[in-house]
């Protein structure tokens, strides 16, 4: 998605002016109605990604910071951030020496200090996640309860993608789980029929970072 624009069935639904009912200038994924069954599982191109945009076998949902609505707003959330910014607003590392087996650089959590409550809401949290992303916004405008650049994962990711479609630095990350009776996760054939269901698309971590790659290239 370049400049903020989308595909078209994903353009937000007005009422009454707004979108979505919210004022918030932002977009749902709608439904698709009649999805082509696939006869084996594949990624879609980094480029048809970019243009529509929104390691552990994983998935994760993503969409730019500056674009997350209420209504977008998904259950337990993180946000990928440069390491630039967090220095800019004092948002330090969780732990020093980090433990975890995937070297995620988890920061403390934060919330936004101005319009919120307990921080919890999908209000909270998506007000907190946009103004992250908003150049006026400085250290004093949060309180402080993550993640960023140096390895190839979903949470670089994030920040990748907003670079490469011009959007502010700052990508919302949600793992995805299966609707079943034990929550389990979802891997790669679940997240495709996924993607297929509500239109997204999808790549993965090596293809983008392929992709980035080969433009440093390219220029270079």
């Amino acid at each position: 998605m370049a400049q903020g624009t989308m595909p078209e069935h994903h353009a937000p639904t007005k009422v009454n002016g707004d979108c979505n009912g919210s004022n918030d200038p932002t977009w749902l994924p709608n439904q698709v109605k009649a999805v082509a069954l696939r006869t084996t599982s594949s990624f879609d191109t980094v480029k048809e990604s970019l243009d529509a945009f929104a390691r552990e076998n994983e998935g994760d949902i993503i969409i730019s910071a500056s674009q997350c609505s209420v209504e977008a707003m998904a259950g337990y959330i993180c946000i990928s951030h440069p390491e630039e910014r967090l220095n800019e607003l004092e948002i330090p590392m969780m732990i020093l020496n980090n433990q975890e087996r995937h070297k995620t650089a988890y920061t403390i959590t934060v919330d936004y200090r101005h319009g919120t409550t307990t921080g919890i809401s999908a209000h909270d949290r998506s007000l907190t996640v946009r103004k992250l992303v908003d150049s006026t916004s400085t250290a004093s405008d949060f309180t402080q309860q993550g993640g960023v650049l140096e390895r190839k994962g979903h949470t670089e990711t994030g920040v990748d993608l907003c670079a490469h479609t011009n959007q502010p630095l700052g990508g919302v990350l949600c793992e995805l789980v299966n609707d079943d009776v034990f929550g389990t996760m979802a891997r790669r054939d679940d997240c495709r029929g996924f993607a297929d269901r509500w239109g997204l698309k999808m790549i993965s971590v090596e293809v983008l970072v392929q992709y980035r790659e080969s433009r440093n290239n390219a220029i270079s």
